[in-house]
C-alpha cells in the first residue's frame, strides 16, 4: 500500500481533487459526524425493535365468550410471592407481593386486574358437555349429566400457577375433549427500546408481536410444545399446556382487548377411564433467576428476556451489576464500580489510543510545515504525510478504537438497565429511580461538563492547527458534542447517564496519568 501511494496514480489524483475541495467544504467534517450520528440512531431503532412475523392461518378451536361471571363464587389463593382470585375456570387479580406500584406506595403490582381481564383454563367437549366460564363448581368439582366428572387442583410455587384437571369418564361411552387455555387483557402501549406485547414460544424459538401489530392481525403457530402470553417491561403472563401437539395464537378481540391462547390436540377419554391435563400459568417478574426456575416447568420461558442484538454484552453486564449490588447494597454504587472495572479492562486499548493522540499532537508542527511547503501539490503533500505517519509509527485513526468500542457497550448497557427488574425503584443520591430519567437533569449536565473537559484536554495541544484542515473542521464540530449529548442523555435512564459520567471522569484521570508518565 505504501509503494502504491508513493507512485502517481488515479488514487492520488482522486485524493488531490478531494483535498483541493477541502477549502470549499469547511463543513465536510460536520456533515460526516451528522451522518454517523444519524446512522447510529437508525441502527439503534432497528436493534431495539422486535422483529415482525407473517400471519399464519391455523385452524383451532374457538372458545365461547362468557363475560358475565358475577354469580360465580370466588376464592383467594396465596403463597409467599403472589395472591390471586379464582372464579370458576378463571384466574385474575394476580398480586405480586414483592413489587410495589411506586417506590413509596403500599400497593403491590397487580396483573390481569382490570375489568374483563383474566386467564381461563378449560375444555371444549365432543359428545358430552364441559364446564364453561359460567359454571358453578362445588369445592373444585363439577359433574355433567352424562356422569363425566371434572376435578380441579391449583398449586402456586415460584410465580408458577399449576392447574391440574382430572377428567373421570363415568359414562358408558367414549368422550373427547380439547384442552385450552387463554389470557385476555387490554392492550398496552409499545415502549421504546424494550419488547412489549404478545410473546410466544413455538418450535423451539421465541416470537414477539408488538401491541400495534396485534391490533392489525392475528398470529398462530402449530408446535409440539410451547406457550403464549403477554409481556411488559418488567412483568409477563404466560400460559402453557402440557401437550406435544398444540396450537398457540395471539389475536385482538372486537372490544379492544387482546387474547393469547393455547389449544391442545383432542384427548380421548374411554368409558370408565380418567385423564390428567396439566396447565401452567406464569405471572411474575422478568428476572433471570425467576425465569430459570420457571423454565423447569415451562420450557423456553427463560428465553423471553429480550437482551437485544448485543446480548453477549448485556447478559454479563447485568450479571456483573447485580453481583456488585450484592456486595455494596446500592445499584448506583454498583454501576460506578462496574464502570471503573470496565475501564480498567479496556486500559490497554485506552492507553494505546491516548499515546497515539499525544503522538499526533506532537506531529502538528511538522504537519503544518508540510501543508505550507506542499500546499499547491496535493499529491506530494499526501505522500509526505503518509511518510511522516509511517516514520512516527502513528495514525490519525489511532484514537478512534475506544470510541468505537463505546457504541456496543452503550447499547448493551442501555438494554440491561431497561430490562433490569431489580433496578426498578432503586435510588442513588437525589435520583429516586435509576431506571428512568433524572427528574432534575443534574446528572446529564454533569455528564456534559465531564465530556467537555475530556475533549478540552484532548484538543488543547492542537489548537494551532490550520483552520482549513479537515481534522480542524471536525474538532470545531466536536466542541458542540457535549451540548448535543447533554440534550440527548437528558431523557435516558439515570443509570446509563451515571455510567457515562463516571466513564468520562475516569478517562480524564487516565489522560492525566499517561501525560504525567510520558
Amino acid at each position: 500500500m505504501v509503494r502504491y501511494l508513493e507512485k502517481s496514480s488515479g488514487f492520488n489524483d482522486w485524493m488531490a481533487q478531494k483535498d483541493s475541495g477541502d477549502k470549499k467544504s469547511k463543513f465536510s467534517g460536520i456533515l460526516w459526524w451528522v451522518v454517523i450520528f444519524g446512522i447510529a440512531w437508525w441502527l439503534f431503532y432497528i436493534w431495539m425493535t422486535p422483529s415482525k412475523n407473517t400471519e399464519q392461518k391455523v385452524q383451532s378451536a374457538d372458545v365461547a365468550a362468557v363475560e358475565d361471571v358475577s354469580n360465580i363464587p370466588s376464592r383467594t389463593l396465596t403463597d409467599i410471592d403472589i395472591a390471586l382470585q379464582v372464579q370458576g375456570l378463571r384466574i385474575s387479580n394476580i398480586e405480586l407481593k414483592n413489587y410495589k406500584e411506586a417506590k413509596n406506595s403500599d400497593k403491590n403490582i397487580s396483573l390481569l386486574s382490570a375489568t374483563n381481564e383474566f386467564t381461563e383454563v378449560g375444555f371444549l367437549a365432543n359428545g358430552t358437555t364441559a364446564p364453561n366460564a359460567g359454571t358453578v363448581w362445588n369445592d373444585g368439582k363439577w359433574r355433567n349429566a352424562d356422569g363425566v366428572e371434572f376435578i380441579r387442583a391449583i398449586a402456586i410455587e415460584n410465580y408458577v400457577i399449576t392447574i391440574k384437571d382430572t377428567v373421570k369418564n363415568n359414562s358408558k361411552h367414549d368422550v373427547s375433549f380439547v384442552p385450552y387455555a387463554r389470557i385476555v387483557r387490554h392492550a398496552g402501549s409499545d415502549a421504546t427500546g424494550v419488547a412489549t406485547g404478545g410473546v410466544a414460544f413455538e418450535n423451539g424459538g421465541i416470537e414477539r408481536e408488538s401491541w400495534k401489530a396485534l391490533g392489525k392481525k392475528s398470529f398462530a403457530w402449530t408446535t409440539p410444545g410451547g406457550f403464549a402470553g403477554f409481556e411488559e417491561q418488567y412483568w409477563q403472563t404466560i400460559i402453557s399446556l402440557d401437550s406435544n401437539d398444540q396450537t398457540v395464537k395471539m389475536k385482538s378481540l372486537a372490544d379492544g382487548r387482546v387474547s393469547a391462547e393455547a389449544n391442545a390436540a383432542p384427548v380421548m377419554v374411554p368409558a370408565g377411564k380418567s385423564i390428567l391435563v396439566t396447565t401452567h400459568l406464569f405471572a411474575g417478574p422478568k428476572t433471570p433467576d425467576v425465569l430459570n426456575t420457571a423454565n423447569e416447568t415451562i420450557t423456553g420461558i427463560n428465553q423471553t428476556i429480550d437482551y437485544g442484538w448485543f446480548w453477549f454484552l448485556s447478559r454479563p453486564f447485568l450479571w456483573a451489576i447485580n453481583a456488585l449490588h450484592g456486595f455494596v447494597g446500592n445499584y448506583g454504587v454498583a454501576i460506578i464500580l462496574f464502570t471503573i472495572l470496565l475501564r480498567i479492562l479496556m486500559w490497554p486499548l485506552t492507553r494505546k489510543s491516548f499515546v497515539g493522540m499525544a503522538a499526533m499532537q506532537k506531529l502538528q508542527p511538522e504537519m503544518q510545515r508540510i501543508q505550507k511547503l506542499y500546499g499547491d501539490d496535493k499529491v506530494r503533500m499526501q505522500q509526505e504525510m503518509m511518510k511522516l505517519y509511517r516514520e512516527s509509527k502513528t495514525s490519525p485513526m489511532s484514537g478512534c478504537l475506544p470510541m468505537l468500542l463505546q457504541i456496543p457497550i452503550f447499547f448493551a448497557l442501555y438494554k440491561a438497565l431497561l430490562i433490569s427488574t431489580p433496578m426498578r425503584h432503586s435510588g442513588f443520591l437525589w435520583i429516586s429511580d435509576l431506571a428512568v430519567m433524572d427528574p432534575y437533569f443534574i446528572l446529564p449536565i454533569l455528564m456534559g461538563a465531564s465530556m467537555w473537559w475530556q475533549q478540552h484536554l484532548q484538543m488543547k495541544s492542537s489548537q494551532q492547527m490550520d483552520s482549513d484542515n479537515p481534522m480542524a473542521q471536525t474538532q470545531k464540530f466536536m466542541k458542540w458534542m457535549p451540548l448535543l449529548f447533554t440534550a440527548l442523555f437528558a431523557w435516558m435512564p439515570a443509570g446509563l447517564v451515571l455510567y457515562w459520567t463516571v466513564s468520562n471522569l475516569f478517562g480524564i484521570g487516565q489522560m492525566w496519568w499517561i501525560k504525567k508518565k510520558s
